[in-house]
Protein backbone atom coordinates (compact mmCIF):
# COMPACT_ATOMS: atom_id res chain seq x y z
CA UNK A 1 0.00 0.00 0.00
CA UNK A 2 1.30 3.28 -0.99
CA UNK A 3 0.82 6.46 1.08
CA UNK A 4 0.42 9.69 -0.27
CA UNK A 5 2.23 12.91 0.62
CA UNK A 6 -0.14 15.41 1.79
CA UNK A 7 0.69 18.84 1.12
CA UNK A 8 -0.30 21.89 3.52
CA UNK A 9 -0.88 25.77 2.50
CA UNK A 10 1.33 27.94 3.71
CA UNK A 11 -0.34 31.83 3.51
CA UNK A 12 1.42 34.84 2.48
CA UNK A 13 1.10 37.80 4.49
CA UNK A 14 -1.13 39.52 1.77
CA UNK A 15 -3.01 36.46 1.91
CA UNK A 16 -3.47 36.33 5.39
CA UNK A 17 -4.53 40.11 5.35
CA UNK A 18 -7.06 39.76 2.92
CA UNK A 19 -8.76 37.09 4.88
CA UNK A 20 -8.56 39.18 7.72
CA UNK A 21 -10.12 42.12 5.99
CA UNK A 22 -12.97 40.30 4.14
CA UNK A 23 -14.01 38.83 7.73
CA UNK A 24 -11.96 35.43 7.63
CA UNK A 25 -11.59 35.72 11.18
CA UNK A 26 -14.38 36.35 13.49
CA UNK A 27 -13.87 39.94 15.03
CA UNK A 28 -13.55 38.45 18.53
CA UNK A 29 -10.86 36.25 17.15
CA UNK A 30 -6.85 36.49 18.06
CA UNK A 31 -4.53 34.97 15.65
CA UNK A 32 -1.30 35.14 13.89
CA UNK A 33 0.79 34.27 10.95
CA UNK A 34 4.15 32.89 11.85
CA UNK A 35 5.98 31.08 8.87
CA UNK A 36 2.68 30.81 6.74
CA UNK A 37 0.64 29.02 9.68
CA UNK A 38 -1.85 30.74 11.00
CA UNK A 39 -1.87 29.91 14.72
CA UNK A 40 -4.64 30.91 17.73
CA UNK A 41 -2.77 32.95 20.35
CA UNK A 42 -3.53 31.77 23.89
CA UNK A 43 -6.10 33.59 25.84
CA UNK A 44 -4.61 36.00 28.31
CA UNK A 45 -4.55 35.51 31.96
CA UNK A 46 -4.32 38.19 34.32
CA UNK A 47 -0.67 37.65 34.76
CA UNK A 48 0.09 37.97 31.28
CA UNK A 49 -1.93 41.19 31.30
CA UNK A 50 -0.25 42.51 34.24
CA UNK A 51 3.24 41.64 32.85
CA UNK A 52 2.25 43.26 29.54
CA UNK A 53 1.93 46.24 31.21
CA UNK A 54 4.53 46.13 33.79
CA UNK A 55 6.99 45.66 30.98
CA UNK A 56 5.35 48.86 28.73
CA UNK A 57 5.74 51.10 31.59
CA UNK A 58 9.45 49.76 32.53
CA UNK A 59 10.64 50.19 29.01
CA UNK A 60 8.75 53.58 27.50
CA UNK A 61 11.06 56.00 29.63
CA UNK A 62 14.35 54.23 28.26
CA UNK A 63 12.58 54.15 24.88
CA UNK A 64 10.95 57.76 24.43
CA UNK A 65 12.72 58.28 21.03
CA UNK A 66 10.85 55.37 20.00
CA UNK A 67 7.47 53.64 19.30
CA UNK A 68 6.41 51.42 21.65
CA UNK A 69 3.49 48.84 19.89
CA UNK A 70 1.21 46.56 22.28
CA UNK A 71 -0.18 43.22 20.72
CA UNK A 72 0.76 44.66 17.26
CA UNK A 73 1.85 43.15 14.34
CA UNK A 74 5.48 42.87 12.90
CA UNK A 75 5.81 42.68 8.70
CA UNK A 76 8.37 39.95 9.21
CA UNK A 77 9.37 38.69 5.61
CA UNK A 78 6.65 37.55 2.97
CA UNK A 79 5.33 34.81 5.64
CA UNK A 80 4.87 36.28 9.22
CA UNK A 81 3.29 38.28 10.78
CA UNK A 82 3.61 38.07 14.72
CA UNK A 83 2.32 40.14 16.96
CA UNK A 84 5.02 40.35 20.17
CA UNK A 85 3.39 41.79 23.41
CA UNK A 86 5.68 44.47 23.10
CA UNK A 87 7.36 45.24 20.21
CA UNK A 88 10.31 48.52 20.54
CA UNK A 89 10.67 50.15 16.77
CA UNK A 90 12.47 53.13 15.20
CA UNK A 91 9.96 55.94 14.89
CA UNK A 92 6.33 57.34 15.82
CA UNK A 93 3.05 55.89 15.32
CA UNK A 94 2.74 58.08 12.28
CA UNK A 95 5.62 56.39 10.57
CA UNK A 96 3.14 53.42 10.32
CA UNK A 97 0.07 54.94 9.05
CA UNK A 98 0.17 52.52 6.16
CA UNK A 99 2.10 49.59 6.79
CA UNK A 100 3.05 47.45 9.64
CA UNK A 101 6.93 47.86 10.75
CA UNK A 102 9.62 45.33 9.29
CA UNK A 103 12.20 45.19 12.54
CA UNK A 104 12.15 46.31 15.81
CA UNK A 105 14.85 46.99 18.08
CA UNK A 106 13.28 44.77 20.80
CA UNK A 107 10.83 42.48 21.36
CA UNK A 108 8.96 41.32 24.22
CA UNK A 109 6.91 37.57 24.68
CA UNK A 110 5.43 37.50 28.00
CA UNK A 111 5.08 33.69 28.46
CA UNK A 112 3.07 31.39 30.33
CA UNK A 113 1.21 29.09 28.13
CA UNK A 114 2.38 30.27 24.99
CA UNK A 115 6.17 29.55 26.09
CA UNK A 116 7.15 26.55 23.78
CA UNK A 117 5.24 28.46 20.96
CA UNK A 118 7.14 31.57 21.40
CA UNK A 119 10.99 29.71 21.87
CA UNK A 120 9.94 27.23 18.77
CA UNK A 121 8.11 29.21 16.54
CA UNK A 122 8.10 33.22 17.12
CA UNK A 123 11.94 33.46 18.22
CA UNK A 124 13.54 31.97 15.10
CA UNK A 125 12.12 34.65 13.05
CA UNK A 126 12.99 37.26 14.53
CA UNK A 127 16.55 36.39 14.71
CA UNK A 128 15.82 35.80 10.87
CA UNK A 129 14.55 39.16 10.96
CA UNK A 130 17.74 40.21 12.34
CA UNK A 131 15.93 41.67 15.50
CA UNK A 132 18.76 42.18 17.55
CA UNK A 133 16.98 41.35 20.89
CA UNK A 134 14.16 39.46 21.55
CA UNK A 135 12.92 38.60 25.70
CA UNK A 136 10.44 35.99 26.79
CA UNK A 137 9.12 37.14 29.97
CA UNK A 138 8.61 33.49 31.72
CA UNK A 139 5.88 33.80 34.08
CA UNK A 140 5.94 29.91 34.63
CA UNK A 141 9.53 30.10 36.04
CA UNK A 142 9.37 34.29 36.87
CA UNK A 143 12.76 34.39 34.90
CA UNK A 144 13.29 36.62 31.90
CA UNK A 145 14.81 35.03 28.88
CA UNK A 146 17.57 37.20 27.10
CA UNK A 147 18.32 36.06 23.04
CA UNK A 148 20.87 38.09 21.33
CA UNK A 149 22.92 38.01 18.65
CA UNK A 150 20.29 36.54 15.86
CA UNK A 151 21.50 34.69 12.92
CA UNK A 152 19.51 32.30 10.16
CA UNK A 153 19.04 29.67 12.92
CA UNK A 154 18.23 31.34 15.76
CA UNK A 155 19.68 33.51 18.76
CA UNK A 156 23.06 31.88 19.66
CA UNK A 157 23.59 34.36 22.88
CA UNK A 158 21.30 33.60 25.65
CA UNK A 159 20.86 34.41 29.43
CA UNK A 160 18.79 33.51 32.42
CA UNK A 161 17.75 36.33 34.51
CA UNK A 162 16.38 36.22 37.70
CA UNK A 163 14.02 38.86 39.80
CA UNK A 164 17.26 39.98 41.67
CA UNK A 165 19.13 40.91 38.22
CA UNK A 166 18.78 43.88 36.15
CA UNK A 167 19.45 43.80 32.04
CA UNK A 168 20.24 46.57 29.66
CA UNK A 169 18.76 46.58 26.25
CA UNK A 170 21.61 46.77 23.08
CA UNK A 171 19.96 49.03 22.16
CA UNK A 172 19.92 51.30 25.61
CA UNK A 173 23.36 50.14 27.05
CA UNK A 174 23.29 53.03 29.45
CA UNK A 175 19.98 51.70 31.22
CA UNK A 176 19.54 49.00 33.76
CA UNK A 177 16.02 47.37 33.79
CA UNK A 178 15.35 45.48 37.28
CA UNK A 179 13.84 41.85 36.24
CA UNK A 180 11.62 42.43 39.29
CA UNK A 181 9.79 45.19 37.88
CA UNK A 182 8.51 42.88 34.57
CA UNK A 183 6.97 40.29 37.01
CA UNK A 184 3.49 40.55 38.44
Amino acid sequence: MSVAAIDFHRWTRQEYERLAEAGFFPPDSRVELVEGIVYDMAAQGVGHTTSTHLAAETLRPAFRDCYLRIQSPLALGPRSEPEPDIAIVPGKPRDYSTCHPTTALLVVEVADHSLLHDRRHKLPVYAAAGIPEAWILNLKRKVLEVYREPGKKGYTSTALLRAGDSVSPLARPGVAIAVADLLP
